[in-house]
C-alpha cells in the first residue's frame, strides 16, 4: 500500500507538506469525486472484506468504490499516512420510514483534530447528504456548502447531524427511485453519534450482517453514487438520477432515466469508471 498510488487513484497531485485544513479539504474532495459510494459487490456475489489490504486492492488497484465501512476506512489510513490526528467514530443513521434512528451503530465516520479544532470528515454517506468539505464540530452553527446547509446539534454528549433541504425540480416529474428524495419539512436528520473512539474491528459484525440481512436497503437495492463538480450522480437499480445543485437559488435540477440491463453496465463504466469482474444483478 502506497500513498502515492492512492493519490493517483483520486487524481490528487498537489503538495501535501502540512497536515492542515487546506490539504485535508483538497484530499477529501478528490476522494469523494473519484471513489463512488457503492454496494455493487453484494449484488455481484462478491464478499466484502473489512481489512485494509482488501479495501486498498479493491478501491485503489481495481478502481472500484465502496460503502461507508470501506471508503472511510481507506480515507482513515490515508490521513494517518499524511500525519493527521484522526480517529474513527460510529453513528446511528436516521431512518425516515421508521421516523427514528437505527438502534445499532450502522455507520462509520472520522474525526480529525487540527490545531485544537475538531472536524467531522465522512466520505461514505453518498447521495445528496454527502458533505463536500470537512465540517467543524460545533453545535448549532449553520455550515453552508454547495450541497446545502449542514449543522450539528449536541445534547448531553450525543451529536446530531442534519441538513437543511432544498427543493428539487424534476422536468418530467416521474416517480423517483433516488434514495434521497426529500420528504416534506425543512430539516433532514442524517445521523447521531458520540465522540467515543472506535476501532475497525468494532464494525466487523455490522459488515457481515449487512451482507446477509434481507431487510436493509443495501440488500434490497444496488446503489452507486458519485459526487461531481456541480452535483451528484446516483444509479439505484435501473434508475440513473443526475442532480445539479442550485440550478436556481433554492432549487436543485434532477434528471431521471430508466436503463436496460445492458445500459446499466455501460453507465457504470462511462459515468462511474467502474468495470465489474462479475455479473451485476441490479
Amino acid at each position: 500500500m502506497n500513498i502515492q498510488e492512492y493519490f493517483g487513484r483520486i487524481s490528487y497531485n498537489k503538495p501535501h507538506k502540512d497536515a492542515d485544513l487546506q490539504t485535508l479539504t483538497a484530499v477529501f474532495q478528490h476522494h469523494i469525486q473519484t471513489i463512488p459510494f457503492e454496494n455493487l459487490s453484494m449484488h455481484c456475489g462478491e464478499a466484502i472484506e473489512l481489512d485494509l489490504q482488501s479495501i486498498y486492492n479493491k478501491i485503489v488497484r481495481k478502481k472500484r468504490g465502496g460503502w461507508c465501512l470501506e471508503t472511510n476506512y481507506l480515507l482513515f489510513w490515508a490521513l494517518q499516512e499524511l500525519g493527521y490526528d484522526v480517529c474513527i467514530l460510529g453513528a446511528n443513521s436516521y431512518e425516515p420510514a421508521e421516523k427514528g434512528y437505527s438502534a445499532e451503530i450502522n455507520h462509520i465516520m472520522l474525526k480529525v483534530v487540527i490545531k485544537g479544532d475538531c472536524y467531522i470528515v465522512d466520505a461514505g454517506f453518498g447521495g445528496v447528504y454527502q458533505m463536500w468539505q470537512p465540517l467543524m464540530l460545533i453545535s448549532g452553527k449553520d455550515q453552508p456548502q454547495v450541497p446545502g446547509i449542514f449543522h450539528f446539534m449536541e445534547d448531553d454528549g450525543t451529536w446530531y447531524f442534519e441538513k437543511v433541504k432544498r427543493k428539487h425540480y424534476i422536468p418530467e416529474h416521474s416517480n423517483s427511485d433516488f434514495p434521497d428524495t426529500p420528504e416534506l419539512g425543512n430539516i433532514r436528520k442524517i445521523y447521531r453519534f458520540t465522540l467515543e473512539p472506535r476501532h475497525i474491528d468494532d464494525f466487523q459484525e455490522l459488515n457481515a450482517y449487512l451482507q446477509v440481512s434481507p431487510d436493509n436497503i443495501l440488500r434490497k437495492k444496488s446503489i452507486c453514487s458519485l459526487q461531481t463538480t456541480d452535483g451528484v450522480l446516483a444509479l439505484v437499480g435501473w434508475t440513473l438520477t443526475e442532480m445539479k445543485y442550485k440550478h436556481t437559488e433554492d432549487m436543485d435540477l434532477v434528471n431521471i432515466t430508466t436503463l436496460t440491463d445492458e445500459e446499466v453496465e455501460k453507465m457504470l463504466e462511462d459515468k462511474f469508471s467502474i468495470v465489474l469482474e462479475n455479473k451485476l444483478v441490479p
